[in-house]
């Protein structure tokens, strides 16, 4: 982090009046959080109107502005505006750029588990903007973010307007979470769909429509990692093709249930590498035991006994299929 952005983001406090008119503040334009939920303000107003506002609204004077900018306590703010309170505690910073705003509110809130991870993306993205190109590991220590949420808002902001107003939509039952779009994006990245050539936001259109009508194939986001799965046991089997047609069809049509999209001998293939890798293991195992050790372990040479039956068992059986 830069010399600048630390030394704004520790600045000392101003001389700070008490309390101030509500009216003498304004929304934050650079706040990571956009959504305020009906049901958390409401619980934070009943408080309010209880006990008052007992931590400041954090707060800076923007140049050439008569109201204060609110850094921390926008919904404490909100609440006394519908109460309504006449004044409200304040405490005053020095204003800092749009990056340093950005990266104070971060990590004055870190990121709180109501939070809506969309808004947060928005922000990560004016960063990028003012900062230049920055590694998610230089990210999450700017911010204060995980490196694991800076990753996830980064494949958000892989989505154009269209898909991101979808996450921003002021009612929750109108708002389409987050995580579908994070868990739909290995698929829109696939190496081996993409052969599909598909048009991406017809792909985007076409999952949004099969997950908000469960009878179209898909019964929750989850289900794109098992996507994931039929494709890389089609990879293993040398069956892409197979697979980037099956997908094709999975995407245009209404009822293909997702289990279609796996192929069976696809997947018998992935099971016999998993034996075969066990087979090896237990080898290697069995080489090493030093018999005179082991001489009095009956219950290891009968078990290994009964293996070795049950192996020449199928072993025969599989000659005979293939000689007959």
């Amino acid at each position: 982090m830069s010399d600048a952005l630390n030394n704004t983001i520790s600045s000392a406090p101003e001389s700070t009046p008490d309390r101030v008119p509500t009216k003498s503040l304004r929304p934050n334009p650079h706040n990571p959080r956009m959504l305020f939920d009906k049901e958390p303000l409401k619980a934070l107003e009943d408080s309010i109107r209880r006990v008052g506002i007992l931590v400041p609204i954090t707060v800076y004077r923007a140049a050439g502005s008569d109201k204060y900018t609110i850094l921390d306590g926008q919904r404490r703010w909100m609440c006394a505006g519908n109460i309504p309170l006449e004044t409200v505690p304040i405490n005053v910073v020095a204003e800092p750029s749009t990056a340093q705003n950005i990266v104070t509110m971060f990590q004055i809130h870190k990121l709180r588990k109501d939070w809506e991870l969309m808004p947060t993306a928005l922000k990560v993205e004016v960063l990028l903007q003012e900062l230049g190109p920055q590694s998610d590991t230089q990210l999450a220590v700017i911010t204060g973010l995980d490196v694991a949420v800076v990753t996830r808002c980064k494949k958000l902001l892989t989505y154009s307007t269209k898909y991101r107003d979808m996450m921003l939509m002021a009612d929750p039952r109108d708002r389409i979470k987050a995580d579908f779009f994070i868990e739909l994006y290995p698929i829109l990245t696939d190496r081996v769909l993409v052969r599909a050539k598909l048009p991406r936001e017809h792909v985007i259109d076409r999952m949004l429509f099969k997950y908000q009508n469960r009878k179209s194939g898909m019964k929750a986001i989850t289900d794109f990692r098992k996507i994931k799965q039929y494709v890389a046991i089609a990879r293993g089997a040398g069956r892409e093709d197979e697979i980037i047609d099956r997908f094709s069809k999975f995407v245009e049509d209404d009822l293909m249930q997702l289990d279609e999209l796996e192929i069976d001998v696809a997947r018998v293939h992935k099971h016999a590498q998993t034996l075969t890798r066990n087979a090896v293991k237990l080898r290697t195992l069995v080489d090493e035991i030093a018999v005179d050790e082991y001489i009095g372990e009956e219950s290891l040479w009968l078990e290994l006994e009964k293996l070795v039956e049950a192996i020449l068992k199928k072993a025969g059986n599989a000659d005979r299929r293939r000689l007959s």
